[in-house]
């Protein structure tokens, strides 16, 4: 018995380094000219052309309390190194499940400089429109209240560490949530992440994926 029993041993072996191996590997999306890498393990991901799904598990989740009373860099992030101006964009549609749930697009130096805009389940469990951006500790800014669980995002790079966020409901009229400087001396990179800091687990699907070089021309204008 325990000889026929060994090759099935092997396989589950086998199956399970393979799993881990596909977890931390870089990958490549249609829209995006650089590969991507992890930093922090998701739960479970998947890729396919301009799509990108991230679960990140129990407790994930990026913040620096204000107060000082707390800090956190666990949740899984997929990230790239952009140009020095470009517009990025998606479509990002969260699994709600728990409060604080997220589907983020970010922009990561280290655990200290960084920043975020989050389409975020709130205390009242309603899909809002949440942005962070930390420089040593963190800002809390909430923003619009959505309908559904689908919202558009972007990432506006303008320059010498100038960004702008904006979201959309039809991915083509944009308007601005916050505009705002990091030290361009860190080496930023951006790109996805999913949270779930208070839930087992918060699945989120990036679509639509779109990145270009061009500098946005007036920030407030909706193009």
């Amino acid at each position: 018995m325990s000889m026929k029993l060994l090759p099935l041993c092997l396989l589950l072996v086998i199956g399970t380094s393979c799993q881990s191996e596909q977890t931390a590997k870089n990958f490549k999306l249609n829209a995006i000219p650089q590969e991507l890498n992890w930093y922090n393990t998701p739960l479970d991901w998947k890729s396919t052309g301009d799509t990108l799904t991230i679960t990140g598990g129990k407790g994930s989740r990026l913040f620096v309390d204000p107060q000082g009373q707390s800090q956190a860099d666990s949740a899984p992030i997929a990230l790239f190194k952009p140009d020095e101006t470009f517009l990025f964009s998606c479509k990002i549609k969260v699994d709600f499940n728990a409060v604080f749930d997220a589907g983020v697009l970010m922009i990561y130096a280290d655990a200290k400089q960084w920043a975020k805009l989050c389409f975020e389940y709130t205390p009242q469990l309603k899909p809002m429109l949440v942005s962070v951006v930390n420089n040593e500790f963190s800002d809390d800014n909430n923003h619009e209240l959505i309908q559904g669980n689908e919202i558009y995002a972007r990432i506006a790079g303008l320059g010498n560490g100038a960004y702008a966020f904006h979201y959309s409901l039809d991915g083509k009229h944009w308007n601005m949530l916050r505009y705002f400087r990091l030290d361009p001396k860190h080496n930023f990179r951006i790109g996805f992440l999913s949270q779930s800091p208070r839930g087992e687990l918060c699945k989120t699907t990036f679509s639509e994926i779109r990145y270009s070089t061009q500098k946005l021309a007036d920030i407030r204008n909706g193009d």
